[in-house]
This record gives structure tokens, C-alpha cells and sequence, in this order.
């Protein structure tokens, strides 16, 4: 990871936890990462949870002065108007979110979310002042055919080439091969970084370097604490959207707290 780059790491509730189970979740990882001194200025946290524990989430992290960053885990492509069930980027930056995910493999799959509406919501998001989790990641088919690299680059273009540079420069990318999500199983260290450092060079290709080492790169994909430490290694990793295991707070300060270890003496 270069030491430009403050590590990420973001929990993706996912459709967990109801206002109050987010509330005391929050409570007691803030709790577990003071006890144990966390700098926040040197790796970053952030919480995605439901569109309905939003609000408790802002009122405790608001009222309590907690450093952690929170979001969420859909956006709508419209402002306002007849859109039943829809919420505006504008909604959740008024409730103080600083991330929203974009174009998870689950929002494809399921509702299904395509490229075209899926560069509305990073626009819609940026033009907020929030900043996007681009997500993309091959299926398995895609890996055993040994493309695994050029569809998840390709699936970053082509939200990149509809971005200035100045928007690009704000993106955070999760790579998160669909085979390993939920499933136990893992890319290796160097896939990560292999994934990585591929999606890195198209976007010093489309804009410039420095563009391109700006941009957070996270892993995501059955990450816990037992392979944080290697994946935190590689040089374009910068941290993890997490799934199944920020569902447990202890879990996920361990992982914090590995990562911020991983990294100090960087910059």
C-alpha cells in the first residue's frame, strides 16, 4: 500500500441488524478500539448499514464526537419525485453519510442494477459530496476462463470513462470476486494484488499516476482475521470491504486493529 493512501477498512451490514442492534454494535466497537488506543488518523473505519439504522447511526457517532465514517449500501440514480422506495444521494449526504456502495455484485444480480445506471449512482454520489465503493469482481466462470483480470478492469472503465478526472480522483474500488463472497473462500494475496495493481494501471492510462495513486483499492471476498495481515501487504491493497465478519464487532476491530498495525511506519 502506498503511504500516500489511509487504509479503509468498511463493514458491509448488508441487510442486518435492525436501529437498535446497530446502536449497540457501534457502541461496542468504539469501545474495543479505544481500549486498545486506535488511530483513526492512520486507518480508517467505516459502517454501512441498512437505510433504516442510518439515522441511529448518525445521531450516536454526532452526539458521542466517534471518529468512525459511516453510509450506504444503495443510492438511487434520481433527485426526488415518484420514485416509490427510492433514497436520493442528496437524502444521504443530509444524514451526514460519507460512502455509499455502488454496483455490488448482489445489487447486479438481484434488482439488477446495469452499467448505465450504475454511472448514474457514482455521479449521483459524487455530485452529493460523498464518495463511491465501486464494486467489481469476476464470477467464477469468469476466473476459470482465465479473464479475470480484464473483466474487472473493464467493469471499472466503464464507469471511468464517463468520469473527469477530478471525479475519478474520488472513487474507492472494492475488488470482490463474486466466487469468494459469503462463500469461505479467499483470493490469494497475489490475485488481490494482481487485480489490483491491473485496476491501478487503467487509471493512469485513462487520466494520469497520480490520479491513479490517489484511488483507495479495497479487498473484499470472505476477508477475516486470519488473512487480513497478507492481503494489507501487497502494495496496491488498501483495505477491506468487509461482509460476513463486520457483523460481529470483536471480529472487526481485530481486523482494524491487524490492519493498523500492518501499515504503520508508512508515510
Amino acid at each position: 500500500m502506498a503511504s500516500t493512501r489511509i487504509p479503509l477498512v468498511a463493514g458491509n451490514w448488508k441487510m442486518n441488524f435492525d436501529h437498535l442492534e446497530a446502536t449497540y454494535f457501534v457502541q461496542k466497537l468504539v469501545w474495543l478500539l479505544r481500549d486498545a488506543r486506535f488511530d483513526y488518523r492512520r486507518c480508517e473505519i467505516a459502517l454501512l448499514p441498512s437505510f433504516t439504522s442510518i439515522r441511529s447511526v448518525q445521531v450516536l457517532v454526532e452526539a458521542d464526537r466517534l471518529k468512525i465514517r459511516y453510509g450506504a449500501q444503495a443510492v438511487s440514480t434520481t433527485t426526488q419525485g415518484a420514485f416509490t422506495g427510492d433514497v436520493s444521494a442528496d437524502m444521504l449526504a443530509a444524514l451526514g453519510c460519507s460512502y455509499v456502495i455502488v454496483g455490488h455484485s448482489e445489487r447486479r444480480r438481484y434488482h439488477p442494477e446495469d452499467d448505465a445506471n450504475i454511472v448514474d449512482q457514482v455521479r449521483a454520489v459524487l455530485s452529493a459530496g460523498m464518495q463511491p465503493i465501486l464494486c467489481v469482481g469476476e464470477s467464477f466462470e469468469e476466473r476459470r476462463q482465465g479473464i479475470e483480470l480484464d473483466f474487472a478492469v473493464g467493469q471499472v472503465h466503464d464507469v471511468t470513462r464517463d468520469l473527469s478526472r477530478e471525479q475519478a480522483a474520488r472513487l474507492v474500488i472494492a475488488y470482490e470476486p463474486v466466487w469468494a463472497i459469503g462463500s469461505g473462500m479467499v483470493a490469494t494475496p497475489d490475485s488481490a494484488q494482481d487485480a489490483a495493481k491491473a485496476i491501478r494501471d487503467d487509471l493512469a492510462s485513462s487520466f494520469d499516476r497520480q490520479v491513479a495513486d490517489e484511488v483507495r483499492i479495497l479487498y473484499g471476498g470472505s476477508v477475516s482475521s486470519k488473512n487480513a495481515v497478507e492481503l494489507i501487504g501487497e502494495t496496491d491493497v488498501d483495505g477491506f470491504l468487509i461482509g460476513g465478519a463486520a457483523l460481529d464487532a470483536d471480529e472487526l476491530a481485530r481486523i482494524a486493529r491487524l490492519t493498523l498495525k500492518a501499515t504503520s511506519g508508512r508515510g
